[in-house]
């Protein structure tokens, strides 16, 4: 399995940018597909985006398409989340997972490695 650890997250105003690091331990991430996910309080998990192993292929959730971007670095062993027009709605626990699969995915089965959490708080 791979081993994760969020960082980057804090209090923010809207509009402003924010970048999540998630950095890698393990064997398996290169070959891993990686995605976020996020938790406000009262509500479901979310996907939020996930990158294919090389990182060719990414998938966005509706809610944050067109504003976030993932990107990965194997040499590095980090996946980032780059926030762009962050909305009071965007607000939570952000968490990095890695798949079970080289491919994207969304479903929160098809990820067996998560992280323990970043809060995100974005003020209006």
């Amino acid at each position: 399995q791979v081993q994760l650890a969020e960082s980057g997250g804090g209090l923010v105003r809207a509009g402003d940018p924010l970048i999540l690091s998630c950095a890698a331990s393990g064997r398996s991430f290169s070959s891993s597909a990686m995605g976020w996910f996020r938790q406000a309080p009262g509500k479901e998990r979310e996907f939020v985006a996930s990158i294919s192993w090389n990182g060719g292929a990414t998938y966005y959730g509706d809610s944050v398409k067109g504003r976030f971007a993932i990107s990965r670095d194997n040499a590095q062993n980090r996946v980032n989340l780059h926030m762009n027009s962050v909305k009071p709605e965007d607000t939570g626990v952000y968490y990095c997972a890695a798949a079970t699969r080289s491919l994207v995915a969304r479903s929160p089965q098809a990820f067996n490695s998560w992280g323990q959490g970043t809060q995100v708080t974005v003020s209006p």
